[in-house]
């Protein structure tokens, strides 16, 4: 759980997983909140693709009854969140993993932007130990 704690000051590509935990205020929100805190102070911004920023604006009011779409994203724009565009080029490589992986679109987009970028992915979703070695994952706890 320390190396955790230590991530807000190196650079690692958010999984919606992680901001959907925060916002929800899950077991691990309180990790993921001191992190984004820590990376605001170092000036450090996070990668996340669209696709993963899409999920988070979707998947949150689905569990927040009377959230919209359009306060979720009010709220990301507070975070230390570098949103990067699905090019082209990122598309294959997500492609290329949901090919040879049993995960979904969201996850191959977050694990290809990791995996581009050489920086591990922060997550607790579990789905990412298939890719394991090849991804580097700061694991959150569920519990």
């Amino acid at each position: 759980m320390e190396a955790v704690r230590k991530v807000g000051e190196e650079r690692v590509v958010l999984d919606s997983w992680a901001v959907i935990a925060m916002i929800n205020r899950e077991p691990c929100w309180e990790i993921v909140r001191d992190t984004c805190y820590a990376a605001a102070r170092a000036g450090v911004r996070f990668p996340m693709c669209t696709v993963n920023w899409c999920e988070v604006l979707y998947g949150v009011p689905r569990k927040l009854r009377g959230v919209a779409p359009e306060d979720v994203a009010e709220l990301m724009r507070g975070l230390p969140i570098a949103v990067i565009d699905a090019t082209e080029e990122l598309s294959s490589r997500a492609a290329a993993l949901k090919f040879e992986h049993s995960i979904s679109l969201g996850d191959a987009y977050a694990a290809a932007l990791a995996m581009a970028l050489g920086v591990p992915l922060l997550t607790g979703d579990l789905e990412f130990r298939a890719l394991e070695p090849g991804l580097a994952v700061h694991w959150l706890p569920r519990e």
